[in-house]
């Protein structure tokens, strides 16, 4: 991912200070030394708005006798895109008065130390409560998947593994241990009965479907922003986009509770994702206690992007995954620092889950793969035919996904959402419950599909026709008996049944993550083809591809190993990712010696989806829901000038404000007939030539503070954006304004190439800019002009805009 320049100072069409320049000789003397005796020749960047805090009270306003601070002022609303801009320049203007007087006192030092170390702070705090509160999710969903099936009447609060652990039976199960009681057993009769298997059944689609009405009710009226994955609005949210609520408390309280409930029903889901939406959340809440971040959204997006790394590490167990997953997938501005400390976050929040244990394998990781058998150089054809498949999958996933998702909001059923979670589950229990590779949660499938057959393994996937003398030997190739035949048939129904599941499933009204269904369709096809190869090379171990290394009689193909990889493949597919995923599957199982397998699926797996369609399932939400985010990894290719985008064209009327010769009934009149969020700010009607640009927000802000707290207001006082009150005529005071105004703004030309404008809006991360002609105002263009022209240009438009 491109980092953003932000010290980039000059780019072609662009003059940050061609207004001024244009102003005579006088004019220009005069605002230089207003600025230079502002704050002693050190701001100079005091034309920026500025949101001053406690701790610079003391120092002079950036225009004498204006008023105090304006609460509120440097905020945003909802739905509103932030300008990184501003906001950096407002955090470089507070550190350099804070390292300015850190010699002052010892206050100001401690103040100045504080300042240094906030942020290594706020992320330790990040990973210790983010390690935590996912070490309970994980207790609590394995706890709740076991009630599914029975209970520990001796201590209900236990697992089953837990349960017959107490009892010194580390060899459990539903038959051989004593302190677990199944549903049947508990009222007296044995499972193997007929009337055991219906009351099984019918335990397993009761509970199942308790679990995802009380998730989908406790959505619907507490936080209507926990349910799904939140990875494209989290995305969205770091490109800077403000939308309220999402990673509040609420939210993360529903979050976490949602996600064990939604899991233990045993939907097609999986709570990896909806673990960054929770680290995300902590991030965002434990940033107010520290307002260097709290205070700024720019800043503040360091934190979450930090934390969402942190959301991989303890969902995965993988922390270097985790840093690479921000970098690649959801982090927009990610600069040196914040790899640092995304890196020092999910090295806290692992480290927390490692003493924690839920995972109950001392490996901290989800899928420990104990085989290390190297691979043969010919089974790269297999693995990147695997890629080729996950690529495939994924794409129909994608598209099946979004053209659901697009009539679910387009007709009736998305109005019930309760009742959509209910028709979901009920349908999804009552089909898995008699395939027992579907009945099993997906995390314990995917663990079965990734491990080699041993002695301990009587899954129908080791029924093979070998004899066990040597346990600690190797394993000996053999045919494959009935019991794989009737498992890969089973396999086979099960992936169909993933796959139509998981299209429906993804994007009703319960948290919901995709990581763990996309691994669960990937395993089972990797499997499937891994046994196929395994019995290839028993039956002809003479073939030029296996001579040397099977002929020996040991095994010498690993089906795990192709469940793994092909794992990695449709998780590929569907969110197109590549470092980040090789990355996390080595971590996640532990297998590092099979980098290279991995990646060559993975880059298989992206080439062949990118042929269909270059989004991502991610950016196809993005995309569905009309969010503004500009991608900077996505290449744009016209020819239009700025002229051909700005607003207005033609011969509509511009809206301006001029710097001294308004009334505050002409400005409040312009804020109430018109919804612009940014009016430029010129000399006069007449010559248009730009002097600056004042923000809608913080315009109703300064007037409504100056009304409150000055007396001598009227509807005809002067509003005085720059320059010197000239022969006031009304007996009420001046409205001076000008330190909301940005005398700085970014402009350019009207021949301005769009590719220029476009690279400056993904790159400076801004919000509009101005178009001008030989230094005369022509139009604004904003970052939903840009989107809505670059849509047009590819004939999709997003919904939002309508």
């Amino acid at each position: 991912m491109e980092n953003t320049p932000l010290k980039t100072n000059r780019m072609p069409y662009f003059n940050r200070y061609q207004a001024m320049g244009r102003q005579d000789l006088e004019e220009t003397q005069r605002l230089r030394r207003e600025s230079e005796s502002s704050d002693n020749q050190e701001h100079d960047c005091i034309s920026l708005d500025i949101q001053r805090h406690p701790e610079r009270t003391n120092m002079p306003s950036p225009v004498m006798g204006e008023s105090e601070d304006i609460p509120g002022l440097g905020q945003y609303d909802d739905f509103q895109t932030i300008d990184w801009q501003r906001d950096l320049a407002r955090d470089r203007m507070r550190h350099r008065y804070i390292v300015k007087h850190k010699k002052d006192s010892v206050w100001d030092f401690i103040k100045a130390a504080h300042d240094a170390w906030s942020g290594w702070m706020c992320l330790f705090l990040v990973g210790l409560v983010a390690g935590t509160v996912a070490s309970i999710v994980d207790i609590g969903t394995t706890w709740m998947t076991d009630l599914k099936y029975g209970i520990c009447p001796g201590a209900f609060w236990l697992d089953r593994e837990q349960c017959c652990w107490s009892s010194n039976q580390t060899a459990f199960g539903l038959d051989n241990c004593s302190q677990w009681l199944t549903w049947p057993r508990l009222v007296g009769v044995t499972d193997e009965s007929a009337g055991g298997y219906i009351i099984a059944y019918i335990s397993y689609v009761l509970w199942a479907l308790s679990f995802a009405s009380l998730a989908a009710i406790l959505v619907r009226m507490f936080a209507p922003y926990a349910s799904g994955g939140a990875i494209p609005e989290i995305k969205t949210i770091l490109s800077g986009f403000i939308i309220r609520g999402f990673l509040g408390k609420w939210t993360l309280l529903v979050k976490s509770i949602g996600i064990m409930l939604s899991a233990a029903a045993g939907l097609s889901l999986g709570k990896e994702g909806p673990m960054v939406h929770i680290t995300v959340c902590i991030g965002n809440i434990l940033s107010y206690l520290f307002p260097k971040y709290g205070r700024n959204e720019a800043k503040k997006r360091e934190i979450l992007s930090a934390a969402a790394a942190s959301g991989v590490s303890v969902a995965f167990g993988a922390p270097i995954g985790g840093v690479l997953f921000s970098l690649e997938e959801v982090s927009y501005y990610f600069p040196m620092k914040t790899l640092w400390r995304s890196f020092f976050c999910a090295l806290i929040a692992a480290f927390v889950v490692r003493s924690i244990d839920p995972y109950g394998n001392e490996h901290s990781v989800l899928f420990y793969v104990e085989y290390s058998k190297p691979w043969i150089f010919f089974e790269l054809l297999p693995f990147i035919l695997l890629g080729a498949i996950g690529g495939l999958i994924g794409t129909v996933f994608i598209r099946a996904n979004i053209w659901w998702s697009r009539y679910r909001k387009q007709s009736r059923i998305g109005q019930y959402p309760v009742t959509e979670v209910f028709v979901v589950t009920l349908i999804n229990a009552v089909v898995s419950y008699p395939n027992p590779y579907t009945r099993m949660s997906s995390t314990r499938l995917i663990y079965l599909l990734f491990s080699q057959c041993g002695v301990a393994n009587t899954d129908y996937l080791c029924d093979y026709n070998r004899n066990y003398t040597n346990v600690n030997g190797a394993i000996e190739s053999a045919a494959a008996g009935t019991g794989v035949y009737t498992a890969l048939a089973l396999l086979f129904l099960a992936l169909a049944f993933k796959i139509v599941m998981t299209i429906f499933t993804i994007g009703i009204k319960v948290p919901a993550g995709l990581y763990i269904p996309s691994l669960c369709m990937g395993a089972i096809v990797g499997r499937i083809v891994g046994i196929a190869m395994e019995q290839w090379a028993y039956h002809y171990p003479q073939f030029w591809a296996f001579r040397g290394e099977c002929s020996t009689g040991d095994d010498c193909i690993t089906p795990g190993l192709y469940a793994m990889v092909g794992a990695a493949a449709v998780l590929g597919g569907v969110t197109r990712m590549t470092v980040a995923l090789v990355v996390i599957m080595f971590e996640l199982t532990g297998g590092v010696r099979y980098i290279v397998p991995l990646m060559a699926a993975a880059m298989a797996s992206k080439w062949v989806g990118d042929a269909f369609g270059k989004d991502g399932i991610y950016d196809a939400h993005i995309a569905l829901n009309g969010y503004p985010f500009l991608d900077n990894k996505e290449e744009f290719d016209c020819t239009t000038i700025a002229a051909d985008v700005m607003q207005p064209r033609g011969k509509a009327p511009l809206t301006v404000l001029t710097q001294d010769s308004m009334t505050l009934r002409e400005v409040v009149s312009i804020l109430e007939n018109t919804k612009h969020n940014a009016f430029p700010v010129v000399i006069s009607r007449e010559s248009h030539f730009l002097v600056g640009c004042v923000l809608r927000r913080d315009l109703l802000l300064a007037i409504g503070s100056v009304r409150r707290k000055q007396d001598d207001i009227s509807d005809d006082s002067l509003v005085i954006f720059n320059g010197a009150l000239q022969g006031n005529a009304s007996a009420s005071s001046p409205v001076k304004l000008r330190r909301i105004l940005d005398l700085a703004p970014i402009t350019v030309t009207d021949h301005t190439p769009m590719e220029t404008v476009i690279d400056m809006f993904r790159k400076l991360g801004l919000r509009h800019v101005l178009v001008t002609h030989n230094g005369r105002l022509l139009g604004i263009m904003t970052k939903k002009d840009v989107m809505l022209h670059m849509s047009h240009h590819q004939r999709t438009i997003p919904s939002v805009f309508h």
